[in-house]
């Protein structure tokens, strides 16, 4: 890739307006598609297999930065392309089952609840702030602005890696209550 003499974030950079534009159009959309219901497909054997997409993800996450930690870059850059593969196929799963499926709600009482909230509400509102963490850092190391990609790449592995964790927390939590 040749160096672009745009920098991220000025009113020129087209590739910038798309990451804002998508990270406003999945949430969005996912809303609205949560309002969809389509009847006659039963998807019912998808939740176990995104949570297993959102295990693996964590698991990629951490040997990525093991391995750049390494100076392994081309290992950490193929692992990466492969956790937003990985992002996006759970995406396509977890829409696919919430349009055809009925809502579970969860079957918990006291503490047990609480924590199942507490965890699945940071879960969502951190996997809507991700989007645009990832995508941007993302586009910093597409450009070979490294130092930049490193200062948000502190910021958005963490985030990243706990909504993978906490989608697969969420699952396990939620399971017993699928009909």
């Amino acid at each position: 890739m040749e160096e672009s003499s745009i920098k991220i974030g000025t009113t020129k950079d087209t590739a910038y307006k798309w990451v804002v534009i998508i990270s406003i159009i999945i949430p969005v959309a996912i809303g609205i598609l949560f309002k969809v219901q389509i009847k006659g497909y039963d998807f019912s054997f998808l939740p176990p297999i995104y949570a297993t997409i959102n295990g693996i993800t964590a698991v990629l996450l951490i040997v990525a930065v093991v391995a750049i930690k390494n100076q392994r870059r081309s290992l950490h850059e193929t692992l990466m392309k492969i956790c937003m593969g990985l992002s996006a196929l759970f995406l396509t799963m977890y829409i696919a089952y919430h349009m055809t499926s009925e809502p579970t709600s969860y079957g918990g009482t006291g503490w047990t609840k609480n924590l199942y909230f507490f965890i699945l509400i940071t879960h969502i509102l951190l996997s809507v702030g991700v989007i645009p963490l990832v995508l941007f850092t993302f586009l910093r190391a597409w450009r070979k602005d490294f130092e930049r990609h490193r200062k948000l790449a502190k910021i958005a592995f963490p985030i990243w890696l706990y909504v993978a964790v906490t989608g697969v927390i969420v699952y396990l939590m939620i399971s017993p209550y699928y009909t």
